[in-house]
């Protein structure tokens, strides 16, 4: 699925499931309590935090997919192209960062 694809199906489902967008400051505390969600698990599943038994059966992948949502809803309420804005970032990381990680030892 192509990223406007994505943002065309996001929209699709507020207007005909979710009524309305939330606005963008309500949005925007979603998503940050969604991505709290996403590291709550890898806190605890990956790293030195003991994963409690309530967390155990959290999915992950749904986790992930509700901040994509959350930021797609964002990126639609505030005209933003995601998938074109990956793409200028992607350039923009590419002419940045191509010799500063080639020569940084520490991924050597």
């Amino acid at each position: 699925m192509e990223i406007s694809e994505a943002q065309k199906i996001v929209d699709q489902w507020i207007r005909e499931v979710g009524v309305r967008y939330f606005n963008e400051l309500t949005n925007t505390a979603i998503l940050m309590e969604e991505v709290g969600e996403v590291a709550r698990i890898i806190a605890r599943r990956y790293g030195e935090q003991s994963e409690k038994e309530s967390d155990k059966n959290k999915d992950l992948g749904d986790e992930m997919a509700d901040v994509m949502f959350v930021l797609i809803c964002l990126a639609n309420q505030t005209g933003i192209d995601l998938q074109d804005a990956l793409l200028k970032n992607l350039e923009k990381k590419t002419k940045r960062d191509k010799e500063r990680h080639a020569n940084n030892p520490k991924l050597k």
